[in-house]
């Protein structure tokens, strides 16, 4: 049954790395400690890497708060990282309970800045084109 699961691509380390991406959604919202909590419902929760031992979890995150703050959101996620664990062994029903290893995902806004320069490329573009009517 495992190689049927993995034929498709849904092995079970990546049904346990999406449990993890959703509850670790959840537990953001209820980080309560005032050092964090107000630049936690900031961070968006892209994509989680599962070491095969279930040992490790690098979380990759991205931030609304901006770069002038990346370093605070960074820190706070380090600092809810103890509670955040002890609660996913609450509701995941595995052995181990990886380690949180917190890394800011800076393709969301790599593809945002190129976007802004295609449109702006298209928009020069046509405004060539209207000039050389």
């Amino acid at each position: 049954m495992a190689g049927r699961h993995q034929a498709q691509g849904f092995s079970r380390g990546d049904r346990v790395a999406e449990q993890i991406r959703r509850d670790l959604v959840d537990l953001l919202r209820q980080v309560k400690d005032p050092r964090v909590a107000h630049l936690l419902p900031l961070v968006t929760i892209t994509d989680i890497e599962l070491t095969p031992d279930y040992a490790h979890a690098k979380v990759f995150y991205t931030s609304l708060a901006g770069e002038e703050r990346a370093g605070e959101v960074a820190k706070g996620l380090a600092h809810a990282a103890g509670f955040l664990r002890r609660e996913l062994g609450r509701r995941l029903h595995i052995h181990h309970i990886p380690e949180l290893h917190f890394v800011f995902d800076a393709s969301v806004e790599r593809g945002t800045k190129l976007s802004q320069l295609i449109d702006a490329a298209v928009e020069s573009d046509q405004k060539d084109k209207l000039a050389g009517e």
